[in-house]
């Protein structure tokens, strides 16, 4: 019997890149029993076989080949997502998460805030009454994976809802704005001049959120590059002034941008009550942390 972990070509992909499990040989049966669509889909040709004929069986299961030969099992490709043109295995994310101390137990789903617009949940039983910050499994995570493999969401749950066979019900967890999620590690600060409340009602509207506060990161609320270009474009017909794309990526937040787009203060960082640069990215404080 032989193991097979290919790309959506049927390619081989190199050692730690995800792939579809396939098993070829002498081990693989015709097929499914009078289900020849299902045969048809899950038997393919073997381009890997010098037997004429030969077939191997696609399971569905994502791994990938670690360093030392082994095979590390992800999830199953029918948890595989699209999201803004990126194909994303859940699997990978919940793996991540599960090794987290404060994680006992993740599951990973996307789910549609606005029409069109996908955006990662993770759904989270915390270990030994551990309760993580969103910022922190973000950071977590972002030392591991690309920006848009980050959940938008991190939402408290005591239990997962079970199928009847006792598996996870995915299609039964509930919507973010349903349950508690992570604790929120600022107050929620009201807008507090024309200037933030004007970018607040944009930030809503964007994100789908009945209210933002002033000190709240515009990427930890579900914000992603293309959100970003949106926002650009509504800030600079409602405010009229000068703004790059790449000023929301350095302000982050209401309060830091309103400070920027209104002059007050000729700071390129703005310090919120923690005590935290909040017109920064989260990639570049990361990298002030390690040239330190």
């Amino acid at each position: 019997t032989n193991l097979y972990i290919l790309d959506h070509q049927l390619q081989p992909v190199p050692v730690g890149v995800t792939g579809e499990l396939y098993i070829g040989g002498e081990g693989v049966v015709r097929g499914y029993w009078r289900q020849p669509e299902l045969t048809a889909e899950r038997f393919v040709p073997d381009p890997f076989s010098q037997t004429a004929g030969a077939r191997m069986y696609g399971t569905g299961d994502i791994a990938r080949y670690l360093p030392d030969g082994n095979v590390e099992f992800l999830g199953r490709n029918d948890h595989q997502v699209k999201i803004r043109g990126y194909r994303i295995e859940l699997g990978e994310i919940e793996m991540l998460l599960d090794q987290h101390p404060a994680v006992q137990k993740s599951v990973v789903v996307a789910r549609e805030a606005l029409a069109g617009d996908k955006r990662l949940a993770a759904y989270l039983i915390p270990a030994n009454g551990a309760v993580p910050t969103g910022s922190q499994l973000r950071d977590y995570l972002h030392e591991k994976l690309p920006e848009f493999m980050i959940p938008s969401h991190f939402v408290m749950l005591d239990t997962f809802p079970l199928t009847p066979n006792k598996k996870i019900d995915r299609k039964a967890l509930p919507a973010p704005d349903e349950v508690r999620g992570i604790e929120r590690e600022t107050a929620l600060v009201p807008p507090q001049n024309d200037m933030e409340r004007k970018l607040a009602a944009i930030w809503q509207e964007l994100l789908g959120l009945p209210s933002v506060g002033i000190h709240d990161n515009f990427f930890d609320l579900g914000g992603h590059s293309i959100l970003a270009v949106q926002a650009h474009r509504l800030i600079c017909q409602a405010t009229s002034k000068p703004l790059n794309i790449t000023d929301l990526f350095r302000f982050t937040t209401i309060h830091a941008l309103a400070e920027y787009l209104g002059g007050e203060s000729d700071r390129t960082a703005v310090i919120n009550d923690r005590g935290l640069d909040q017109s920064i990215s989260r990639a570049e404080r990361r990298k002030q942390r390690l040239r330190r």
